[in-house]
Formats: structure tokens, C-alpha cells, sequence
């Protein structure tokens, strides 16, 4: 009942959004080839164009694992093996806001053939991990390192299958997995971002193992694959290519309780477990008018994030809502919470949860400036931050193209962080950031570059976030155009 109320509501919303755009916003939509002018030939396809819709957003954090692979795929990796990239990343990795501070040791899991064992390195003086081991939903299974459940002693986790019934062996740290296939993100991370500082990052990092439990006796060597300068795309597509990937999803992991109303509406669509995917010329067509419709949809609730902010009177805030939060970090088990649309927005222009959030890591994101005005890069910002910002390990802010969420191509570098070599600070510790397509003189180490013809979207990442962070003693202001 929820998920058919739920389709009226998106129906009437996009109808609305249509009939209250002015011309030139018409424009604008128009040029970017959001709307669609969908019409129905009789019922049948009008049901089918809802539930796609409904699909979409569904099925959003799923898709979005599901590129993972699809891209390791076609660089020749696979699961139970390890990516990384043997460097800081540049915009070849077209991921959903990836970290440019840090090392991504990245492994995936398939459990389909038995539990596997990730290990997992102890922390050693300037060495250590954040990060989290996720199911295919994108759901955190567990925190891992000193914010983790091995609280930065190392271990072996043990990636159980979903229906794994045996008696875990000692020694291991059992990690129960909704789904067959997932994966860690790990980020090796810096202290002062020189050379040897990454190969140090580096190092720790590819310390990192991954096997079948079977083997664990007489474990075979880790295979990595470094995507350092590889073209590596996992932005959303939405168009008839999302529901291909979501059919790849739903033939392999098995149906979740909390998601048996969705049988049906997918088989409405043509997605059916142990059944091919096809779709005729015109079903192709509804279901690419759907997939751009449900990102209007998803798009407008993103920007609603911001009117409930992290610090009042600013355009900072968590890029996800406290259902969303609380969802996750209970694995779904919140009665009377399933936030799917909200889960749906989150998940459109990033990847990866964590257990714990707070506990490893915070973010703040903006689209606006202090006349809340998009960010534009033809345009100089500046971005104030207060001295002695309260965290253990570092912060950065980094620079994302506000349409694709992913880093902006082509720049020299995206962001700047209490890690990048030559930042400069004032007098009193605080530091100046600045945004746009050209430095202001003199503040080339504080500048990050944009795209003029784009607008663009900031993250603020706070790793080892201390009390003083979240009782706000600490605060940070809102961007602000340098005329």
C-alpha cells in the first residue's frame, strides 16, 4: 500500500513540477534532457512506467553497488580480490564523490561458493584504516580499524553467506552478509600527503587480504588490481541501463523480507528471478522516460537535504536523512522506518555506509553560497575555516560537479584537506579555501580548481571527529563569492 501511494504521489509531483516550471527553467530542463513527455498508450503502460519509477528509486543503492563490479569487470578484475589505486585519485575515477585525501584499498566479496576472510592489518604508528565492510545494499555490515569493530588491533572477518547456518570457528570477527556479494571501502589514510607519505599509505594498505575461508589453511596471495589511471566509471545512468544492472542484481542475491512487494512491481517491468530481461522498442522507451523522471524526483529531494542543516543558518548539512541514518546502522530493524526514497537520494550521489557514523568520519555537503546561490565555477569563492578544527586525524573539502556528483575532469587537482602539501594558514590557524576556475594571486596552494561552464557542489569530510565537532564550538561558515 505504501509503495502504490507512493507512485501517485511521485505522479502528481513530476505532473506539478511540469504545469509550475516557467519557460526559461522549461529551457534549462529541456537542454539537459530531463523531461520527458511521456504518455501512456492505455493502463498497462502507465503501470508499467510507475513501477519503473518506483524501481528506480528502490532499487537505487543496489545499481549503484552493482557498477562497482560492472566497471572492475572491465578492467579484468573480479570479486574476492582487492582494487586500489597506487596513488591519490584523479577524475578518471568517476565514482560518486570518491575521497581524493586519501588511499582506496577497496576489496569485494562473493560468498556464493562459502564464507570468505578478510584480514585486516593491525594499526601501526601513522598507519591506519577507516572505513567499513557493506552488503550489496549498501548496508553496513560493520565499522573496520580503530573505529571499527577491531578497534584498530586487526582481525580476520569472516563474510558469512546469507544462508549460512554453521558455527563460526574461533578466531574470526563473523560478519553476516544480507546478500552473497559486497564490499569494503578502505581508505589508508595520510598525514602530511608528501611522496613517501603516500607510499607509506601505500604499503599498509596492500597488507590487506582477501581468500576463501576454504582456504584459509594454506591462503593463496591477495590479487590487487591499481586503477591508478584507469578509467573507472560507476556515475548513475539513468536510462534503460539502470534496470539492465538492477536485473543483474535481483538474478544473483537472494529477496530480503523487507522487499517482497517489489516481486511484483519489477515483474511488471519485465524483471523476473531465473527469466531473461527483454524489453521491446517501446518498452525501452517507457522505461528510459521513467529513469529520467525518477531523477528529477531524486534530484529535487536532494536539495531539500539542505533546509534542515547541520549548523543553523548555513547551507551545510548531512547528504542523508536521520531515517536514513538510523536504517542503516540497525540493518533495516527500526520499526515503522524504511526510508526508501530517502535512501534512494543518498545513494544517487554516493556510495558506501558506515555503522557508526561520527565514530570514523562525519560529512558536510553544500550546493549553495552564503546568498544561496549555486555554486557556479565560473565564479571565486572563499570558504573560512576556524582554527584547531576538532578532529583526530584530518579534514578536506573537495569539489564535485554538481550534475554527475563525481569529480570535475580534468583538473589538476579537487580538493584541499590539513593533509595537502604547502596549504597555507593564517596568522591565527584558521585557513582560506578558494574555489573557482582561476587562483586569486597568491593563494595557489589554497585554491581548487573548476569548471567554468559548470556549477559544481563542496564535501567536507572530518575524519576522527572529536566532541567539539558535534556540539558545534566548532563551527564553519558558508561559502562566500569573492567579487
Amino acid at each position: 500500500m505504501k509503495s502504490k501511494i507512493l507512485s501517485l504521489i511521485i505522479i502528481v509531483y513530476l505532473v506539478s513540477c511540469a504545469k509550475s516550471t516557467t519557460k526559461n527553467e522549461e529551457q534549462d530542463v529541456a537542454d539537459n534532457g530531463q523531461i520527458t513527455q511521456f504518455k501512456p498508450a492505455n493502463i498497462e503502460e502507465q503501470i508499467v512506467y510507475n513501477r519503473a519509477v518506483e524501481a528506480v528509486i528502490w532499487g537505487m543503492p543496489a545499481v549503484n553497488s552493482e557498477l562497482l563490479y560492472e566497471s572492475l569487470v572491465k578492467v579484468k578484475g573480479d570479486y574476492n580480490q582487492i582494487v586500489y589505486w597506487s596513488g591519490l585519485i584523479n577524475s578518471k575515477n568517476q565514482t560518486l564523490t570518491p575521497n581524493p585525501d586519501v588511499v582506496y584499498i577497496n576489496p569485494l566479496y562473493d560468498t556464493r561458493k562459502g564464507a570468505v576472510v578478510l584480514e585486516i592489518p593491525p594499526a601501526e604508528g601513522n598507519s591506519s584504516l577507516t572505513g567499513s565492510l557493506d552488503d550489496g545494499w549498501q548496508t553496513a555490515i560493520e565499522d573496520i580499524g580503530p573505529a571499527g569493530i577491531d578497534k584498530g588491533k586487526g582481525g580476520k572477518y569472516l563474510i558469512l553467506p546469507p544462508d549460512y547456518k554453521d558455527k563460526v570457528p574461533a578466531g574470526y570477527i563473523p560478519m553476516p552478509s544480507s546478500t552473497y556479494t559486497g564490499f569494503a571501502i578502505l581508505r589508508s589514510n595520510l598525514t602530511d600527503g608528501s611522496p613517501g607519505d603516500v607510499k607509506r599509505a601505500i604499503d599498509y594498505g596492500k597488507r590487506i587480504k582477501i581468500y576463501p575461508y576454504s582456504q584459509a589453511a594454506n591462503s593463496p596471495a591477495t590479487k590487487f588490481t591499481d586503477l591508478l589511471g584507469v578509467d573507472f566509471t560507476n556515475t548513475i545512468p539513468y536510462n534503460f541501463h539502470f534496470f539492465e544492472i538492477l536485473n543483474q542484481f535481483v538474478q544473483r542475491e537472494p529477496w530480503l523480507a523487507r522487499d517482497l512487494v517489489m516481486v511484483d512491481f519489477l515483474k511488471s517491468i519485465g524483471i523476473e528471478k531465473g527469466k531473461t530481461f527483454e524489453a521491446d522498442a517501446r518498452k525501452k522507451e517507457i522505461l528510459d522516460a521513467a529513469a529520467k523522471d525518477a531523477h528529477i524526483y531524486l534530484d529535487k529531494g536532494y536539495e531539500a537535504i539542505f533546509k534542515l542543516p547541520f549548523y543553523e543558518g548555513t547551507n551545510w548539512a548531512l547528504p542523508a536523512s536521520q531515517d536514513v541514518v538510523k536504517a542503516i546502522s540497525s540493518n533495516y530493524t527500526v520499526p515503522d522506518i524504511y526510508p526508501v526514497s530517502e535512501r534512494a537520494i543518498s545513494y544517487s550521489m554516493a556510495y558506501f555506509s558506515a555503522k557508526h557514523l561520527g565514530t570514523g568520519q562525519f560529512y558536510l555537503m553544500t550546493i549553495k553560497d552564503d546568498k544561496r546561490q549555486s555554486l557556479d565555477g565560473s565564479k571565486l569563492y572563499q570558504l573560512h575555516l576556524p582554527p584547531k578544527v576538532p578532529v583526530k586525524l584530518y579534514w578536506s573539502v573537495t569539489a564535485y560537479d554538481r550534475e554527475t556528483h563525481a569529480l570535475i575532469k580534468n583538473m589538476k587537482y579537487f580538493s584541499r584537506a590539513s593533509t595537502s602539501p604547502g596549504l597555507q594558514k593564517n596568522s591565527d590557524g584558521s585557513v582560506d579555501i578558494y574555489f573557482g576556475a582561476k587562483a586569486p594571486a597568491g593563494k595557489e596552494a589554497n585554491w581548487v580548481p573548476t569548471d567554468p561552464k559548470r556549477k559544481f557542489e563542496l564535501l567536507a569530510r572530518f575524519y576522527g571527529p572529536e566532541k567539539g565537532f558535534f556540539d558545534k564550538t566548532w563551527k564553519m561558515g558558508d561559502v562566500e563569492e569573492v567579487k
